[in-house]
């Protein structure tokens, strides 16, 4: 079965760091587009940031940039969201989608993982 394996989540301290990991299982990350997602209670879905099929490209939301990192290894089959200068307001639940460039149809999504950050 395809799907993507999300782990690494967690609860730090203001200032902290923390790694996501995002693992496919069932099929390759190779020609997949990946974006990460954040949702915090009571607030909708936000793009965080994504990494291109080639990772050679990254892009973020500003509420981020300078201070997460997304990368990929494709001989591992995973993504990584490297998160430093955890602020409380990152506090939310993260989501990796990967979708395939020529087929947008192709999906798949993480299970989604917890990132508290206390103050």
């Amino acid at each position: 079965q395809a799907q993507l394996v999300q782990s690494g989540g967690g609860l730090v301290q203001s200032g902290g760091s923390l790694r996501l990991s995002c693992a496919a299982s069932g099929f390759t990350l190779e020609m997949y587009l990946i974006r990460w997602y954040r949702q915090a209670p009571g607030l909708e879905r936000e793009w965080v940031g994504g990494i291109n099929s080639e990772g050679t490209a990254t892009n973020y939301a500003s509420a981020v940039k300078g201070r997460f990192t997304i990368s990929r290894d494709d001989s591992e089959n995973t993504v990584y969201l490297q998160m430093d200068s955890l602020k409380p307001e990152d506090t939310a639940v993260y989501y990796c989608d990967a979708r395939h460039i020529l087929q947008p149809s192709d999906e798949y999504w993480g299970q989604g993982t917890q990132v508290t950050v206390s103050p």
